[in-house]
């Protein structure tokens, strides 16, 4: 049965999430066959349209509202039900990010629908769209079909293959006018504390260290090798609560849960906390002095050593295949 599917575009600092185009790819999925209608919203949505239909958007919808400068819940929910009200889709798809994490269900809620979240693969079995999602920290996948209603999902960034991107694609890019009032929340400004450079959510390479670091000054060897190979630095909570880091960079249950190609743990003992949020990783290195350690269980790969000895080696030698390269 083709649906008309709704993705919304996620806009980070200017530029739109790669996990917006991951959705555009499952929304193709849900679709059949359908139509797959991109949303941005915003103060200034100009260009985003654009993006959208080159990864896989037939057209796009663009909201443009002073009070959508930055996220609040009052505000992007009446900008993306007033879309809805005037596609009335039979599917949405939004990322399982902080911002989808928040606006989904209370959008959901709203709609009276169903919600099947932080989905990380969906295939069509048997007539039936199956969607896969974690459950018990990851210990256990659970797999959910709907069978009536409205297919409203979000995924998990980094499970889900984006289309190739497709320059000379075209696609109407058309405007609606919502009211947007009565707003509880206004946001004057925004403090950010996590590091410059790429996303930890949807960085594809993760450096992370635990207590074994030893102190701030101990990330630094770290942070020299996530930008040799083009990654992110993460922690684990006992770095955080040692103050060796802030904690937006805190990966585990009560943190971010990341699934990039590569994950090195550096001094990280493997807390089943920390497991939790980084046990999905497709490739798995772990650094640890203690030949005992937990996060030995689930590494692909084991060194046992001093990561202040092991880290530089690595940065050392990858630079030089970096080199090489080019």
């Amino acid at each position: 049965m083709s649906r008309k599917v709704l993705v919304l575009g996620e806009v980070r600092d200017g530029s739109l999430r790669n996990v917006s185009f991951e959705a555009i790819a499952a929304a193709k999925t849900i679709s059949e066959g359908g139509e797959v209608v991109g949303v941005a919203l915003g103060s200034d949505v100009s260009g985003f349209g654009e993006s959208l239909i080159q990864y896989g958007a037939d057209r796009v919808v663009t909201v443009a509202h002073p009070s959508l400068a930055q996220y609040t819940s009052d505000g992007f929910s009446q900008a993306l039900l007033g879309v809805i009200d005037s596609e009335k889709p039979e599917g949405i798809v939004l990322g399982h990010t902080a911002l989808g994490k928040d606006l989904a269900p209370r959008i959901a809620g709203k709609l009276d629908s169903g919600l099947v979240s932080d989905v990380t693969s969906l295939e069509e079995t048997g007539g039936n769209l199956v969607f896969t999602r974690p459950i018990y920290s990851g210990k256990a996948f659970e797999k959910k079909i709907i069978t009536d209603g409205l297919v409203f999902v979000t995924i998990r960034p980094n499970n889900i293959d984006a289309l190739e991107k497709d320059g000379g694609r075209t696609g109407d890019i058309s405007s609606l006018d919502v009211d947007i009032k009565d707003l509880r929340t206004i946001i004057k400004d925004v403090v950010r504390k996590a590091s410059e450079g790429v996303d930890l959510s949807e960085a594809k390479v993760i450096i992370a260290g635990g207590r074994g670091v030893k102190s701030e000054e101990g990330f630094e060897p770290l942070k020299e090798l996530a930008d040799v190979l083009g990654g992110a630095v993460g922690a684990s909570r006992g770095a955080c609560d040692a103050d060796y880091c802030d904690y937006s960079l805190q990966i585990g249950q009560t943190g971010k849960v990341v699934t990039p190609d590569l994950y090195i743990a550096c001094g990280i003992s493997g807390a089943i906390q920390h497991l939790a949020g980084m046990s999905n990783s497709k490739v798995i290195v772990a650094i640890n002095k203690d030949p005992e350690a937990n996060i030995f269980k689930v590494a692909d790969y084991g060194i046992v050593g001093d990561l202040f000895e092991v880290v530089p080696l690595l940065t050392e030698e990858f630079r030089k295949l970096k080199v090489g390269s080019n």
